[in-house]
């Protein structure tokens, strides 16, 4: 009917089976999902002022994230909004942002990746490092001079390639002209850290994941020297309607954050004032 009423082809057909979406249709489908979107926000928009204090709110992050950087956050905001349903969903940092894209998500909060990617809007909340983790009475924690030939020397355990954190670590070394050997990768900062307790190297992950009370059977060295930071981003939808909690989940994760400033950089598309 709209390929009718336009009078053009939405759709490439081979019989009954549609098999492409011609040049034209592929610019009326983005008008249409842009369409799509400003009914959702209309519903959204209703239930912010008929029911503020309900709904469901969805984070995408990573596995760091969501178990050192999150915690007293989603305590906060479960106290704070009862009857919100938040739901807590993990992946690698390429997997969260489509979450997002997909509307599967409502935030994703991940390292810098998402800044990159047009479909959303990111603001800065956090910096961070990495440490280098060993275990107890590791070689590596009498080197009188403490660098990354020394730690090069050792089998590594570390973060996968899909992490922006990895690519500072690569970088690194390879300024260095170093060749390190990883031994294996993961996207769950716990499971480097079994490993690395179990022997099988040293590991390099977010120094946020390492505590001393919880993580007895292991030592970190700080690497701030070695690496560059990091930073953690918030993004949403280019275009969402945020519901008011959705603000506040904002400013209780990143307290600089405020209302006009998150509107500010929903309008202007991107953020990229200093933290």
């Amino acid at each position: 009917m709209l390929e009718d009423e336009l009078g053009i082809d939405i759709f490439v057909r081979n019989g009954k089976r549609v098999v492409e979406i011609t040049e034209p249709g592929k610019a009326i489908l983005a008008i249409a999902e842009r369409l799509l979107r400003e009914a959702e926000n209309l519903r959204l928009a209703g239930k912010d002022f008929s029911n503020e204090g309900s709904g469901s709110l969805v984070i995408a992050t990573t596995h760091t994230q969501a178990r050192y950087a999150l915690p007293q956050t989603v305590k906060a905001f479960v106290q704070r909004y009862p009857g919100v349903n938040l739901v807590l969903h993990q992946g690698n940092p390429t997997q969260v942002a489509q979450m997002v894209i997909s509307g599967e998500a409502d935030i994703a909060i991940v390292t810098e990746t998402i800044a990159e990617v047009k479909e959303l809007v990111s603001m800065p909340c956090h910096q961070w490092n990495h440490g280098i983790i060993t275990p107890l009475r590791h070689p590596l924690l009498k080197e009188k001079t403490f660098s990354l030939e020394a730690v090069a020397r050792y089998p590594i355990v570390t973060y996968d390639t899909a992490f922006a954190g990895r690519s500072r670590i690569n970088r690194a070394f390879e300024r260095k002209a170093l060749a390190p050997r990883v031994v294996l990768t993961a996207i769950d900062s716990d499971v480097i850290k079994t490993y690395v307790e179990l022997g099988l190297g040293i590991g390099i992950v977010a120094r946020m994941a390492f505590g001393p009370q919880r993580d007895k059977g292991l030592r970190m060295l700080d690497a701030d020297r070695l690496f560059e930071s990091s930073t953690t981003r918030i993004g949403l939808h280019r275009g969402a309607y945020l519901r008011g909690y959705v603000y506040e989940f904002i400013r209780l994760f990143a307290p600089q954050l405020t209302r006009k400033m998150v509107d500010a950089t929903m309008r202007g598309g991107g953020a990229d004032f200093e933290l």
